[in-house]
């Protein structure tokens, strides 16, 4: 197991941060399914996604991460510092929403986050996250010429260490009695050999979903 020494040096090469297509998906998903109630936002980081929230009028937020508190997120959001790949200080069936934006891949067990999550969503609760896509044409062809993902690669570790595909999140789903509403994508995806340029701009937007888009969403209730 990772000692809080290696998990700061994973966040520390993580940033704390994702791109700003990621957090606008997230947000127009948290829209889309549900308006109100508690919302944790697991794996916080810098608090760019709090932020968001409380600019949409999303006010009972609360944020959890080994980091510290950031200094510019909302004064009125609750701030739970812990070790995400454990068992969080708080009580079962707390929140309405989860949402995780590109943080399962940075933990040791996926399995053991799904139960986790299960236990503090209320009844019914709202569970969204992201990940990177790893069935896009971009993850596919690195994985035939390098032998591993492109969200994978050594510069990525120790950061990111847990590659899933939609089974493998199927399958997770499942095992936990999670009513999985279904896959989203990002409207961003970079074409392989050509740095900057995505699929989205060499056609003119029709070229989207599951081969070309880098990062994927799911979106699940508790049963």
């Amino acid at each position: 197991m990772k000692d809080v020494s290696n998990t700061r040096a994973a966040i520390a090469q993580s940033l704390g941060v994702s791109n700003t297509e990621i957090y606008s998906t997230g947000l127009a998903l948290i829209k889309k399914f549900q308006t109100s109630g508690p919302i944790l936002d697991f794996g916080a980081g810098k608090g760019h996604f709090l932020q968001m929230l409380e600019g949409q009028s999303f006010l009972d937020c609360t944020g959890a991460d080994l980091m510290d508190r950031p200094a510019d997120i909302p004064a009125s959001n609750q701030w739970i510092q812990a070790d995400l790949n454990h068992r969080l200080p708080v009580a079962d069936e707390t929140y309405d929403v989860i949402m995780a934006i590109e943080v399962i891949e940075h933990l040791e067990n996926p399995r053991a986050t799904a139960r986790e999550w299960r236990r503090i969503l209320k009844p019914n609760g709202l569970l969204i996250f992201s990940t990177p896509n790893n069935e896009s044409w971009r993850a596919l062809i690195a994985l035939f010429v390098r032998g591993h993902f492109v969200s994978f690669l050594e510069k990525d570790y120790p950061a990111h260490i847990t590659a899933l595909t939609r089974l493998d999140i199927t399958r997770i789903l499942q095992e936990n009695a999670f009513n999985h509403a279904g896959f989203f994508y990002t409207t961003k995806g970079l074409v392989p050999g050509l740095k900057g340029v995505t699929w989205q701009q060499l056609s003119m937007g029709l070229c989207r979903g599951r081969r070309f888009s880098d990062n994927i969403f799911t979106v699940a209730r508790k049963v």
